[in-house]
């Protein structure tokens, strides 16, 4: 089988001997040395050229480089009738795990001010105080944000998570749909935006959302960057209804140099790598796939592009 690859972050020498040590006989070509179109019958990608896979008339499968598909089913190109598979790999989910907590922590103890503090040479004490009195909202409780949530459960904190539909998770106070979000968001000290990119997400945390939150409150985005209205998440900096962010997503990537968000020292950004697809483990994964697609049998985390996810 050939296979076909394309991102401009990811090392395709990587990707290369990690899924020729899964499938031996895999046939690895790298965008734009594609040879034969005609040869092409997957391709493992991450922000493809619009109308680049319609020029591979065999092509079987197409696997997205990474849990979030958004820019994929947005495409209008993309050949009709082919399914699309995202990579659900335990290290992304370890990774993004990682991220949340290390950005909670940054919140819950302070560090925000103490870094202000220190510049100014100035010794700034604020007694720490149990996670059990800090309330984490997580958006989005699917494999990465349950994860997250569980951990930050583990670390002690009052965890709620919010989705369109119900979720049971240990330890997780649980608020859903239309009419939960609005209780969900005002208990939310710390509010971690974790959701997948649709029709139904884009833009739900707009200025009236983020007024729901209690004044002080600190958000953390790495779900999508469209996701957040980075107008009225401006506003409420400058307010300081939000006083603090870590966001790794942005509406335009990379955030241009003029965006307000570099001015303010309580915001950490951080360029769109709270999780990525690690070779080591995920071609494993990949080259299954391409075995199950060649067999003809049910493909593993296949993509809904209706639902976006």
């Amino acid at each position: 089988m050939a296979l076909l690859f394309y991102s401009q972050f990811d090392d395709p020498a990587d990707w290369g001997r990690h899924l020729r040590d899964a499938m031996p006989a895999l046939d690895f070509r790298v965008w734009p040395e594609v040879g034969d179109p005609r040869d092409i019958e997957a391709a493992l990608v991450w922000k493809a050229p619009e109308g680049e896979l319609r020029k591979f008339p065999n092509l079987k499968l197409i696997i997205n480089l990474g849990a979030g598909v958004d820019s994929i089913v947005k495409d209008p190109t993309l050949p009709e009738g082919i399914p699309i598979v995202r990579i659900a790999d335990a290290e992304m989910s370890r990774m993004m795990t990682q991220f949340v907590l290390a950005a909670v922590l940054r919140h819950y103890r302070d560090f925000v001010p103490f870094a202000r503090a220190q510049r100014e040479r100035r010794w700034h004490y604020i007694h720490p105080r149990e996670a059990a009195t800090c309330s984490v909202g997580v958006m989005g409780l699917g494999s990465l944000g349950g994860m997250a949530a569980a951990e930050l459960v583990r670390q002690g904190f009052r965890v709620a998570g919010w989705a369109r539909s119900p979720k049971s998770l240990e330890g997780v106070e649980s608020f859903f749909g239309g009419e939960g979000l609005a209780p969900f968001l005002a208990r939310s000290e710390i509010l971690v935006v974790m959701l997948p990119l649709t029709r139904e997400t884009e833009g739900i945390l707009d200025a009236k959302a983020l007024a729901r939150l209690p004044r002080g409150a600190k958000l953390v985005n790495v779900g999508r960057g469209q996701l957040v209205d980075e107008d009225a998440l401006i506003a409420a900096l400058r307010s300081g209804h939000v006083a603090e962010a870590t966001l790794d997503v942005f509406r335009t990537e990379p955030l241009p140099a003029d965006s307000p968000l570099w001015d303010f020292d309580q915001v950490l950004i951080t360029p769109h790598l709270a999780s990525v697809a690690i070779p080591r483990t995920a071609a494993r994964q990949v080259a299954e796939n391409l075995r199950r697609v060649a067999a003809g049998e049910p493909l593993l985390n296949v993509v809904d592009p209706q639902r976006g996810y």
